[in-house]
């Protein structure tokens, strides 16, 4: 599925689930990105293919009146019941797992688009129920503007180009990475001939297609996790007794090892090493109340001192 037909159905998804009466054709024409320009033949075409991929997704769309004496004009919607998934059952490593994967599209790719299809939606005269995104809420955070271009190459096996700290470099994507707050890539270097890990805060430019999907091999798994190890930190100098909130700061808990040892409710404990010479005050503080540090004692009071002095910073 393209990208311009996932987020049409998208947007239609969003319009459907959200609207609290049925939505007519001319309506959802107007309210979806992705029909605008398109002719009456054309628009209908779309329409009924994009409603067919919706049902082989699982999707309901319900057809109905809301007019008792004009039952012919018929409309659409998705029923909240009817989208929405059975409570399901997950481990906390799981839950850590799903939550992290999911806040990754959140502030990279959909939210944008929620929010203008509810601007949209009341524009029409169609009164949105924002509860109902519930199902559709992701929650990982990926604020780098190259994320996801590259992100889409690198399921595409597509290489591409980008300017990385003022230099154009070519890769094969293999793999995406979050360490520590931040996402890097990890790629086969064409000009360099060898793999190479870039942080993806660091690319100042658009990320541009080289070549066709598929058009090269990935390494093994065991070679790719080598390569992480890089990004790990080249001088342990202590260790960290952290107190984790179940299911938040998956990162944390994958560098640590749990810990039979007193936790607040809701929480567990983790020994997670650490350089002194890195950022992991900074990266402990960036989690505010889902980790607390149960020790050492000065690096306890290093991020108190860091969270005070940023809140000291928002009250200005």
């Amino acid at each position: 599925m393209t990208q311009q037909k996932s987020e049409r159905i998208m947007n239609l998804t969003i319009c459907l689930l959200l609207a609290r009466r049925f939505v007519d054709k001319a309506r959802i024409r107007e309210v979806v990105e992705g029909y605008h320009g398109l002719g009456d033949a054309a628009f209908e075409r779309t329409f009924e293919r994009d409603k067919d991929e919706l049902r082989l997704m699982g999707v309901a769309v319900e057809t109905g009146s809301n007019d008792v004496l004009f039952p012919d004009e018929v409309g659409y919607r998705i029923r909240r019941e009817a989208f929405e998934l059975p409570a399901i059952e997950f481990t906390a490593a799981e839950t850590a797992a799903l939550g992290l994967a999911a806040s990754v599209w959140e502030s990279a790719t959909q939210a944008g688009q929620a929010v203008s299809a509810l601007a949209k939606l009341r524009a029409a005269g169609i009164d949105p129920d924002p509860s109902r995104l519930a199902g559709l809420a992701p929650r990982l955070g990926a604020h780098e503007s190259a994320f996801a271009g590259i992100w889409e190459a690198h399921t595409d096996r597509v290489p591409i180009s980008f300017r990385y700290r003022g230099e154009i470099r070519r890769v094969e994507p293999w793999a995406m990475n979050c360490r520590r707050g931040s996402w890097y890539l990890l790629a086969h270097d064409r000009d360099r001939a060898g793999a190479r890990i870039f942080k993806l805060a660091r690319i100042d430019s658009a990320v541009t297609r080289i070549g066709k999907p598929g058009s090269y091999a990935l390494p093994s798994s065991a070679e790719i996790e080598a390569h992480w190890q890089r990004l790990e930190p080249a001088g342990v100098d202590d260790v960290a007794l952290l107190a984790i909130r179940d299911g938040r700061a998956a990162d944390l808990r994958q560098r640590g090892t749990a810990q039979a040892v007193d936790a607040p409710a809701g929480y567990s404990a983790y020994q997670v090493s650490f350089a002194r010479s890195g950022d992991f005050v900074a990266d402990v503080a960036a989690y505010g109340p889902d980790v607390i540090v149960l020790g050492p004692a000065d690096l306890r009071a290093a991020v108190i001192t860091h969270l005070a002095a940023v809140a000291g910073l928002a009250s200005l």
